[in-house]
């Protein structure tokens, strides 16, 4: 049988009360030299790039991966605290346009080994079988080049890696997970009654926070703190859950390293290795292979500055698809006030959902959906929600001291990716000399019509579980999409194995690959398809 440890031993590789990984493995890990031509160089250690690392290091190849952040250590550089938790934040200089501006940085970019995944909510739903031919079925968005059925038993596998802890989910593929829910907060026990009493179905999970001990990974303490890094291990991060097993297995990860650009050469057409900056000293690693998995802001961004006389428009951009077709979910959030106290930050921020109104329904004036969530935004950003309705000063204070009453809700819509939502390279410049991200975003209507919808029904629940009053703030959630899924390179730039169009040994494993985003949290199916990848890679290393 195969176990969970004969896959991924990292939950066993943490220091016995579970704070970090053992020391030796960072320590005694082996480190290659620029000149080594290693099989394959990782750019990003984040949900897709610690995913290949791992897989390639126990099929023992030769495997280096790459982050401009640190090497974390959570009980030294995480703490408990909603303002000290910055510095796990991409904050790197990036500029922003168009009709419906997105905010970068907290809720969808992350810095250093783990990436955004260190900060994540820890909620891991998977996408349903309908997200992945949403252009046949609903005539919206794009198809992609493989079914569901050719990622669930990845699926399977990473929930039982991470693992995940929820009830039998219904929605989607119908399937259960290896561990059983987590008791529900005051926040999830209004979302149940609430749901219940408006006919709504909606269940505990599923989240990727262990529900008792796991390896050496201790349980939840349900402080509420999973945005800002877990200091006690017990929601998984790429930073616990793989990477001490890609050490163990042979790999080296070379944290505080800023890719600047990816060399191919002009005569053979093949990726020969990466440039990079460490201890502003540029250096270059040569590679047999090179994966990108930079994320979807970070990806295109690099292969724009990977121009050359063979590829003078950005690396892989033959057909102008680099950076189009980026996404953000709608995040809209409502909040309702009750009599009896709520204390909603006393669990992990997502621990109940609806998946009710994710498929496109056709007595609705829109296409495709939404799901429903439990949040729990800490003081500083409630603040920023109560500010956001008109509310200063004593009022301020009011609902401030009234923060303990309160119970949050928070969608996930479907945006519809479009080809000018979009990165391109702006004229200012990083610290590094290298062009900065320019993202511009615009609604459609249909994206308008989703977030109004789930508005909507986020008060219904609201006020059938006793509401006195609600307020909703409009915002964004995460990004995929900016370097996508295709059936041909004049529709992506990736095919169904991560494998670039144009450059046959360069693969890019991030959420930038996926040609749509559900109204599933993106962070499993990310995982999921570089776990899928790496099997492929594994499968003909040399085609």
């Amino acid at each position: 049988m195969n176990t969970v440890r004969d896959r991924n031993d990292s939950a066993w590789l943490l220091t016995a009360d579970g704070s970090r990984a053992e020391p030796r493995l960072t320590e005694q890990m082996r480190r290659y030299a620029d000149s080594d031509e290693v099989d394959i160089a990782i750019v990003g250690c984040g949900a897709g790039g610690s995913v290949l690392l791992q897989r390639l290091a126990r099929a023992g190849w030769d495997a280096v991966a790459f982050d401009a952040g640190p090497f974390w250590d959570p009980a030294r550089d995480w703490v408990s605290d909603e303002a000290g938790s910055h510095h796990l934040y991409w904050t790197e200089p990036r500029q922003i346009g168009g009709a419906d501006p997105v905010p970068l940085g907290s809720n969808n970019s992350g810095r250093g080994v783990g990436g955004s995944m260190v900060h994540y909510a820890g909620y891991v739903p998977r996408f349903h079988p309908s997200d992945f031919h949403t252009f046949s079925a609903d005539g919206v968005g794009a198809d992609w080049p493989l079914e569901y059925p050719e990622l669930a038993p990845y699926y399977d596998d990473i929930e039982n890696e991470l693992p995940v802890a929820g009830e039998d989910w219904p929605w989607g593929d119908p399937h259960r997970y290896p561990h059983r829910p987590h008791p529900v907060s005051g926040n999830g026990e209004t979302f149940l009654r609430g749901a219940y009493a408006a006919g709504i179905e909606a269940k505990v999970g599923p989240v990727a926070i262990t529900n008792g001990r796991f390896g050496h990974r201790p349980h939840c303490v349900y402080r509420g703190f999973c945005l800002q890094g877990c200091k006690v291990n017990a929601k998984a991060s790429p930073l616990i859950t793989h990477i001490p097993d890609a050490l163990a297995h042979g790999a080296e990860v070379r944290a505080d390293s800023m890719v600047t650009s990816v060399e191919v050469d002009q005569f053979t057409g093949r990726a020969t290795g990466v440039h990079y900056v460490k201890d502003g000293v540029p250096r270059f690693q040569k590679a047999r292979m090179v994966a990108i998995a930079g994320y979807s802001i970070e990806t295109p961004r690099l292969l724009l500055n990977s121009a050359s006389a063979r590829f003078p428009d950005g690396l892989c951009n033959d057909f102008d698809l680099v950076g189009r077709y980026l996404m953000v979910q709608g995040a809209p959030q409502t909040a309702g006030r009750f009599e009896q106290e709520i204390r909603m930050w006393k669990a992990p921020p997502p621990e109940v959902s609806t998946e009710e109104f994710y498929e496109t329904d056709p007595g609705k004036p829109y296409k495709r959906g939404y799901s429903i969530q439990t949040v729990s935004p800490l003081p500083i950003t409630w603040a920023e929600h109560v500010m956001a309705q008109g509310h200063w000063g004593a009022d301020l204070r009011r609902y401030m001291s009234d923060y303990v009453h309160w119970a949050c809700l928070g969608a996930l819509c479907e945006f519809l990716p479009r080809a000018e939502n979009r990165v391109t390279l702006a004229d200012e410049k990083d610290r590094y000399g290298l062009p900065i991200a320019h993202f511009a975003y615009a609604q459609c209507d249909n994206d308008r019509a989703l977030a109004k919808a789930a508005q909507a029904t986020m008060e219904r629940i609201l006020e059938a579980a006793g509401a006195q009053e609600t307020m909703t703030v409009q915002r964004y959630a995460h990004l995929v999409g900016g370097a996508r899924m295709g059936a041909d390179e004049t529709q992506g730039v990736v095919d169904a194995d991560c494998r670039t169009f144009a450059v046959p040994n360069l693969l890019i494993t991030d959420g930038s690959v996926l040609p749509t985003q559900g109204s599933a949290n993106p962070a499993l199916t990310i995982m999921a398809v570089a776990a899928r990848a790496a099997d492929r890679l594994i499968q003909r290393p040399e085609d």
